[in-house]
């Protein structure tokens, strides 16, 4: 039985989706749809499908330890490929289709974004096993969705003649844009055109070989980046030095629109149409699309009242939010941002995110609550000079031994059990117990406990970034 390996593609920064979605934790971390954030939905997603191997995460070494503790909540063991800087969708899929051939496997990939949505996930299971079928013959196959509408948000794929097999699958005759609503509605009309989905289905070596052909600048960057790095648990590292002379390219433009212009030596190629509630949710507007809706079209999530509202999303994640007698709304609170904005201007989000990086807000990078590998902190509060931090340590995890050049902190647990490093001193601080730790002083942050350590800590100094860290020994190999 061939074996088949889910790859999840997990580079994306989702910017359309801020506030909720920021560059260091980006929406496929969240859980958007469901109780399940959208990776973990897309690794679920294959599941039950024979000859499914664990999956191959390719995602940016930024999220990993966020990536892989979703993972374990999961139950998979696959391995995590971590991206130093992102290369774009082509070189990051060969990097996994070389590390799948290190393995001694010419395995077929089904290559997921892991930000996207598919709400029949039956249909789609079916829909994979006839594009493995295919794949295991030789052929580079792609899902087209079928379209409802002229949209003019997505590249569209033109099926050429049906393949012969009797699977439902149509010769891949070209991609087209993005095109202007009159062009998509002439797509919709001719009943020959699909949404690209951005899925793909085939084996590493029809990868590989058609990327010999099409762009063997990218393929000899990631042999190199790959055979210069080496793994680590459940990570597979690159060289960063090789990876960032990677050319950046696109899955698409790489190769597979190539693979329609009959160039001697490409793989054939197929789409097969997919008709299972699928969306890329690249904007608010798609979200609201694909959320449950009371029977006046809105959907709300959190501590929402709604009160002669229509078509409206609106979104808590902490404060109360009322909306009364609006329409086609997005309405999105988080603890430091409120987002506010009509249906048919969520495309221009992006353009708020620019602003907050061109005037270098880190509300563009970064939630108020920020996770780290240990657990996590919350700023609470910051003025002149003083900082106040709510921090969380996971059972049995620690903070990296370090010191600081321009700040003190004081530390009191609010609840479980703190083990504290104080230059030669060790001892361990309970519920309603304190202590201080000078300027300047060796000092370390520990769990023994096997419950979660909840603490407040109090930040005073002339400086106090994020980047005042020198750490003497981590745990999770940060320098």
């Amino acid at each position: 039985m061939t074996k088949i390996l889910p790859v999840v593609l997990s580079g994306g920064s989702g910017t359309r989706l801020w506030p909720l979605s920021r560059e260091k934790y980006p929406k496929q971390l969240l859980p958007l749809v469901g109780e399940q954030s959208m990776l973990q939905a897309t690794v679920a997603r294959l599941d039950g499908i024979a000859g499914l191997g664990e999956p191959l995460l390719v995602c940016n070494e930024d999220h990993r330890f966020v990536v892989a503790e979703q993972m374990r909540l999961l139950g998979k063991q696959g391995k995590t490929l971590l991206e130093p800087f992102g290369r774009n969708t082509a070189p990051a899929l060969t990097l996994a289709a070389l590390w799948a051939q290190q393995q001694d496997d010419d395995c077929v990939l089904v290559v997921m974004p892991a930000d996207h949505v598919i709400l029949d996930g039956a249909v789609f299971r079916d829909t994979v096993v006839k594009a493995v079928a295919l794949a295991e013959t030789g052929l580079a196959v792609t899902f087209g969705i079928t379209p409802d509408c002229p949209e003019t948000g997505y590249g569209y794929i033109k099926q050429g003649v049906p393949l012969a097999d009797g699977s439902g699958a149509f010769k891949l005759a070209r991609f087209v844009e993005k095109p202007n609503r009159e062009v998509a509605q002439a797509y919709l009309d001719s009943g020959d055109f699909l949404w690209n989905s951005g899925l793909f289905v085939m084996r590493a070596s029809t990868w590989l070989n058609a990327l010999q052909l099409c762009r063997p600048d990218i393929l000899d960057a990631c042999r190199a980046a790959l055979r210069g790095g080496g793994e680590d648990g459940e990570f597979v590292r690159v060289d960063r030095v090789m990876f960032e002379k990677c050319p950046s390219d696109s899955i698409d433009y790489a190769v597979m629109e190539r693979l329609t212009t009959g160039q001697a030596g490409l793989p054939e190629s197929a789409v097969i149409p997919l008709s299972a509630g699928w969306s890329d949710v690249g904007a608010w507007d798609a979200l609201w699309k694909v959320l449950p809706k009371s029977e006046a079209g809105n959907a709300s999530r959190g501590d929402v009242l709604l009160e002669g509202c229509h078509n409206t999303l609106a979104i808590s994640e902490g404060r109360l939010v009322a909306c009364v007698g609006v329409s086609n709304l997005v309405v999105v609170e988080t603890d430091d941002a409120v987002l506010v904005a009509h249906h048919d201007a969520t495309q221009d989000v992006k353009k708020i995110v620019d602003r907050l990086k061109a005037d270098k807000r880190s509300l563009a990078q970064w939630h108020r609550k920020v996770y780290r590998p240990w657990g996590w902190y919350d700023g609470v509060d910051s003025g002149e000079r003083f900082q106040v931090k709510r921090i969380g340590v996971k059972p049995g995890a620690s903070l990296s031994l370090q010191m600081h050049h321009h700040r003190a902190e004081h530390w009191i647990v609010v609840s479980g059990t703190a083990r504290v490093t104080k230059g030669d001193e060790v001892f361990l601080v309970t519920e309603n117990q304190s202590t201080y730790i000078p300027l300047g002083v060796k000092h370390r942050l520990e769990n023994p406990g096997i419950v979660p350590l909840e603490m407040i800590e109090v930040q005073s100094g002339s400086y106090l970034g994020e980047d005042d860290i020198v750490r003497f020994e981590d745990t999770y190999g940060r320098s």
